[in-house]
């Protein structure tokens, strides 16, 4: 049965439903109740029965194949032509083609409608590259998926409300999915390749991914700066919804236990809750003084430097930083380079690792040759990781400052327009140099070497130095200038300006968008943080410690002894860590539920320890403390309804007024035939 075309213009929301609609958000913090029953690890049982170790995929009866091929065939239908984002958001597209698509996909029952619009908007992305003469529309049709799948998602946060809500929106971001889920037989035969990506088994969880994944690797950041996915981002940040993720490769993989999306009551998990250092705003803070040793010791071994031997400090530095290395590595592989290197500071690390490991494998030969110059050598290449340890310690503290954001991306551009210019100009290198060699009057061994002939190439480029062009004629009378005084031009002149040009673009791009930029930046940092590789639990360098004797003692003994054995050395070797986390999550993790401070709070003795009462504007935040009361509320709500209605019929007239003009009766039988042709199918 087909859907009707044109929906019925949305009545205007209440002044008193968009209150409510806070105060809901508001309430995510107050969701967990005083009588709960929970797992011994401290999650909430949603039937109120016990869960078994190892929880199967509830997602697993999910026809993932056949939607995605639904809504690819929907999102064809619908748009033949380029559209930009601005025009997809206005109201005549939002009735005539957004609307009747998530209506006719939305389904309050299936969780996995997003993750398929993403995976869509990922294939139409991929499309443009390769067609350039449909790029345009294949980029509106990535963005109608990305639209789609952001108020399909709305739409589940307002028509689903508090705990049960909050567990179905984590269902749809968090849950893992695979595309050829549920696919016909000769389907699945025939892309045996795409199936076994994984050589690890996960008990049914084999290539599994996220709709949060799929959208940091689309970069669909319209889609994460939403209310509703930002609900859910900050509850995994946070640890109030635990779940295991999925991962591209576990250097220790620890797969006893498979936990399912859930609340987390620390009053019921254990005091000693390993699982609580995997949870990103714990991981976060932890890392950040994981570096901040770091870049101590690598301080302490720099000003203590002797390349004749190797110092206590530097043996200190070595190990530390091998294991920082190590977890830099394990983070690479854990949810694969695309997804990793979309982090904030990414570059720097990558960068500090390639460093480290020339200086010690310069260091290491040196050692062992016994050559004093390669020591040398060793620690003055560790010496050039400076510049990028102390600009990665300000991108920690930090991390949404719209400064380090637009660097990020123009340093991108930065390099890609300068390997260009180092190519391009290569030519003006090549002329000169044998202009030089084909001059009688200069003798062979007095011509300039190209290293001489780039440096001065470079000073122009920088605009540091004209010694090129005063050498020119020694390179041709004629050609040697003309040749000089053109580089001059194109490099100093117009690859500057071009690149002031980009750069400058680049950072009116995202300041414009800056929320959506901070906020994407969130949903990288969170879905990083959450880690399902045992190796993250062990801090540096005892992460060495674990490689070396758990790797092997896995093949040796039984899954349930392993977990056994890793649980106890995280406990043992992360006791404080974890019981400053479980006290602090006690009190803060959830917040109780409001309640109305008495009059002697309000007027007694705890007035006077109200510092806010001194202040001359003290008023202004006194008035918002309480909530008003209910007799003020309903006149309040009184009064909107009869606002409201005067506004839902000026806005009804406007827009059908707005439909009928801008639509012709031709456009609009076509387009109606098409969507009636795609809802029928």
């Amino acid at each position: 049965m087909s859907r009707p075309l044109h929906p019925t213009f949305p009545s205007h929301r209440s002044l008193s439903e968009a209150l409510r609609a806070v105060r809901s958000r508001e309430e995510q913090e107050t969701l967990l109740g005083d009588e709960e029953q929970a797992d011994p690890d401290g999650c909430l049982r949603g039937d109120g029965g016990p869960r078994p170790i190892f929880v199967p995929d509830p997602h697993s009866g999910l026809p993932i194949y056949m939607t995605i091929h639904r809504i690819r065939r929907v999102i064809l239908a619908s748009i033949d032509d380029p559209y930009t984002t601005d025009q997809l958001k206005e109201p005549r597209m939002n009735i005539l083609i957004v609307k009747p698509i998530v209506d006719r996909l939305y389904d309050p029952d299936d969780v996995s409608i997003i993750y398929c619009l993403l995976v869509n908007r990922v294939q139409f992305l991929r499309e443009q590259s390769f067609q350039a003469h449909h790029q345009t529309v294949n980029i509106t049709r990535a963005n109608l998926c990305e639209l789609v799948a952001s108020k399909m998602l709305r739409r589940y946060d307002e028509e689903h409300s508090g705990r049960p809500g909050l567990l179905l929106l984590a269902n749809i971001l968090v849950g893992g999915f695979e595309p050829f889920q549920n696919c016909p037989s000769e389907v699945a035969r025939e892309n045996r390749h795409a199936l076994a990506w994984s050589l690890q088994s996960r008990g049914g969880y084999e290539g599994k991914l996220t709709s949060l994944e799929i959208a940091i690797i689309s970069e669909s950041k319209y889609f994460l700066s939403g209310s509703a996915c930002q609900k859910v981002v900050d509850a995994v940040y946070r640890g109030r919804i635990v779940y295991t993720p999925n991962s591209f490769i576990d250097i220790l993989p620890d797969h006893y236990k498979h936990k399912p999306i859930a609340l987390y009551d620390p009053r019921k998990a254990p005091l000693l809750n390993q699982y609580r250092l995997i949870v990103p705003r714990s991981r976060n803070i932890i890392e950040v003084c994981q570096f901040i040793i770091l870049l101590v010791l690598y301080y302490i071994c720099m000003t203590n430097r002797d390349h004749t031997q190797f110092t206590g400090y530097e043996i200190c530095f070595t190990v530390y930083a091998a294991g920082w290395v190590l977890d830099e590595f394990a983070s690479m592989l854990e949810h694969g380079w695309h997804v990793h290197t979309q982090n904030l500071w990414s570059f720097l690390d990558i960068t500090f690792v390639v460093i480290y490991t020339l200086y010690l494998i310069i260091r290491l030969h040196g050692y062992a040759t016994n050559n004093l110059e390669e020591g040398r050598q060793a620690l003055d290449v560790l010496s050039i990781a400076a510049p990028i340890l102390l600009p990665r310690l300000a991108f920690n503290l930090m991390p949404e400052n719209m400064l380090f954001i637009s660097l990020r991306a123009m340093m991108a551009d930065f390099t890609a327009l300068s390997l260009i210019a180092v190519w391009c100009f290569g030519g003006f290198l090549l002329a000169m140099k044998w202009l030089s060699m084909g001059n009688s009057s200069v003798g062979l061994g007095d011509a300039p070497d190209p290293l001489t002939i780039s440096k001065w190439m470079l000073w122009i480029w920088f605009g540091l130095d004209g010694t090129g062009i005063q050498e020119a004629p020694s390179f041709h009378a004629i050609l040697g200038p003309v040749l000089m005084v053109t580089y001059a031009f194109l490099g100093n002149t117009l690859f500057l300006t071009v690149l002031v040009s980009i750069l400058s673009n680049t950072f009116s791009k995202i300041a414009a968008d800056a929320t959506a930029e901070i906020q994407f930046r969130r949903a990288v940092l969170t879905f990083e943080g959450v880690k399902s590789d045992a190796l993250f639990a062990y801090r540096p360098p005892f992460n060495i410690l674990a490689l070396i004797i758990l790797l092997p003692l896995k093949f040796m003994v039984s899954p349930r002894w392993f977990h056994k054995v890793n649980v106890a050395a995280v406990r043992v070797l992360n006791a404080p860590i974890l019981l400053a986390i479980s006290l602090y999550e006690r009190r803060r993790l959830w917040k109780s539920k409001k309640r109305a401070p008495s009059s002697l709070m309000k007027h007694g003795k705890a007035s006077f320890f109200n510092f806010s009462s001194f202040n001359v504007h003290g008023d202004l935040q006194a008035v918002f403390d309480t909530d008003p009361p209910q007799s003020v509320i309903d006149q309040i709500e009184e009064e909107d309804e009869i606002e409201d209605a005067i506004l839902e019929n000026s806005f009804a007239a406007a827009a059908n007024k707005d439909i009928s003009r801008e639509i012709s009766p031709a456009t609009g039988t076509q387009r109606r035939r098409r969507f009636s042709s795609v809802w029928q199918g």
